[in-house]
């Protein structure tokens, strides 16, 4: 009888033990992640480093540190006059002034070089990086500066404890066919993105869906942006965003414990998207990342 007990306990113990260690590999895979998006925000072309942002009008735009620029740069990191943006219909180019450098996707720009928006075709100039950029076709130069003072001034992000719980297995609901999906943004504009379905689950007691999204047309995951009933409150009031493999057998894994802020909650000169009416969700999730209070 008692060496029955004992092994009963044993095995009981063998079972903590394996619960235990299996609930410490899921938390070091989250803090392993959590710890590489920090530092992506962190590092030299990460979005704390973001520090400015102007829309280009038809024709010249001069750039560089002096009074009358158009693009104005940080004091010290290049000459009054470093050059001038072109921009023609959709095409926009840079030319540099005279005796000025500056290195574009690597290479010497050596007289009027085009740029092509959201690429790695930016103007380097020491610190300095310069982007094109579209919006709603609207074009703008996005300036990043390593010395920015939100990369300097940054003091982590904070996150809610890990809860193996919020880590849900979805149903999913494919669409007939490929929807599309109605995004606003901070600018006031409204991107319309590919959707090809939604997943469903119960949440706090409720039935809950979001809209999944593909960021480009060959996505390999899903994209959700959504808001709850933390945002404004503990987390970023304009949402947070998720992402999730695609599905498979009609399910769909959303891990809360990845939610978090966008660009836009580290800097005023990101052009976020906001999360549409179908992902305000009625619940609180409360998993991922805190507000960071700075935006």
């Amino acid at each position: 009888m008692r060496s029955a007990v004992a092994a009963a306990c044993a095995l009981l113990l063998m079972m903590a033990a394996g619960g235990q260690a299996a609930d410490e590999a899921y938390r070091g895979e989250i803090q392993k992640w959590r710890d590489a998006r920090e530092a992506r925000l962190k590092a030299d072309g990460g979005w704390l480093s973001v520090a400015g942002l102007t829309w280009l009008k038809p024709g010249e735009n001069k750039f560089g540190t002096g009074p009358g620029v158009d693009v104005v740069l940080p004091k010290g990191s290049a000459p009054p006059l470093a050059g001038v943006f072109v921009l023609k219909g959709d095409q926009t180019r840079v030319e540099l002034a005279a005796g000025v450098e500056a290195r574009v996707a690597g290479h010497p720009v050596t007289g009027p070089t085009p740029l092509k928006p959201d690429s790695n075709e930016r103007v380097e100039m020491g610190d300095v990086t310069l982007q094109v950029i579209e919006r709603g076709g609207r074009y703008a130069i996005r300036l990043r500066d390593r010395n920015a003072a939100a990369r300097r001034e940054f003091t982590g992000c904070r996150w809610y404890e890990i809860k193996e719980s919020y880590r849900i297995e979805a149903k999913w609901v494919s669409y007939p066919g490929p929807r599309r999906l109605k995004v606003p943004n901070v600018l006031g504009e409204t991107e319309s993105m590919v959707s090809p379905g939604y997943a469903e689950f119960e949440l706090g007691g409720k039935r809950v869906q979001v809209v999944g999204a593909l960021e480009t047309p060959d996505s390999t995951e899903l994209w959700f942006i959504l808001r709850d009933q933390t945002s404004g409150k503990e987390t970023y009031p304009a949402g947070r965003f998720l992402y999730a493999d695609l599905p498979r057998a009609g399910k769909v894994v959303l891990d809360f414990n990845k939610s978090y802020n966008p660009p836009c909650a580290f800097t005023a000169f990101a052009t976020c998207p906001l999360p549409p009416p179908q992902n305000w969700l009625p619940v609180r999730v409360e998993a991922g990342e805190l507000n960071y209070g700075k935006h």
